[in-house]
């Protein structure tokens, strides 16, 4: 069996507004930690620019493929992670921004792994001849049926992020209470079309715990509630699911709501 390796992945983003904050993923870094730092050791570009050019009409594409050779001769080089990362940001004033860290364990070769996380984030989906519209809507339904069925919906109120990163933070958790020493944190990941809320809330979540944790005086335990019955032979599935497990979120699937349910009743005494 051959040895897991450690990955982190970064995406670029094209953001020409920077007050509307929209953006699109046109490029994807994947850096490995080694002996002497960590060493970029492959990249991967989009293939097609009409998303970017879809969002900005007047995108200098020139530039962006300027961007994409002076990253590629980084490959196998650059040793300072952070310096690497900041001066992509600072030499286009904003308007490329990087993600938060992505983490993966993985026993591909890093082309490999890099060349399905691409595939992911890059590539525009194809439409489904059927498709489901809202898949976080109806998980949020399910949950708040439960929790009203368990007569605990009244006594949950969503948790926003903002008291625990910065001012103007628009992200909430759907529902939380407080029960002695922790409060228990639920939010509704739908993972059926697209797995990247899922990734972010993953990526996020690591920040927010130790914050709320100092501020509040209580451990939060987060499960992200997800679509039940889910393809998990989808490498994207598998690789959004383990990165929350990784992040310590616990993962459920709507079918075990009424359980949850059940466990807030007791724990809320209601």
């Amino acid at each position: 069996m051959s040895e897991k390796r450690k990955l982190e992945f970064f995406l670029l983003r094209y953001v020409p507004d920077a007050v509307k904050g929209e953006f699109v993923n046109f490029g994807l870094l994947a850096l490995e930690n080694g002996a002497n730092g960590a060493a970029l050791v492959d990249v991967r570009f989009t293939k097609d620019w009409r998303r970017v050019q879809c969002l900005d009409p007047q995108a200098d594409l020139d530039v962006l493929e300027a961007l994409q050779r002076e990253i590629r001769q980084e490959i196998g080089q650059t040793r300072d992670r952070a310096a690497l990362l900041q001066r992509m940001e600072d030499s286009f004033s904003n308007v490329i921004q990087v993600s938060p860290v992505m983490p993966a364990l993985t026993a591909k070769m890093a082309s490999v792994e890099i060349e399905d996380v691409a595939r992911m984030f890059l590539e525009t989906a194809k439409l489904r001849a059927s498709r489901e519209p809202a898949g976080r809507q109806k998980i949020l339904e399910t949950m708040r049926g439960e929790f009203e069925r368990a007569g605990v919906l009244s006594l949950l109120a969503a948790v926003p992020a903002e008291p625990y990163t910065k001012s103007g933070d628009p992200f909430q958790f759907d529902f939380g209470y407080r029960v002695g020493s922790e409060i228990k944190l639920f939010h509704a990941v739908s993972m059926r079309a697209s797995v990247d809320s899922a990734v972010m809330l993953a990526a996020r979540y690591p920040g927010i715990a130790p914050a709320m944790e100092r501020v509040a005086g209580a451990a939060p335990m987060l499960t992200a509630v997800v679509e039940s019955g889910l393809d998990k032979t989808r490498d994207e599935v598998t690789f959004a699911w383990e990165m929350m497990e990784e992040s310590r979120i616990r993962v459920a699937e709507t079918t075990e709501m009424a359980g949850i349910a059940e466990t807030a009743r007791v724990e809320l005494r209601a």
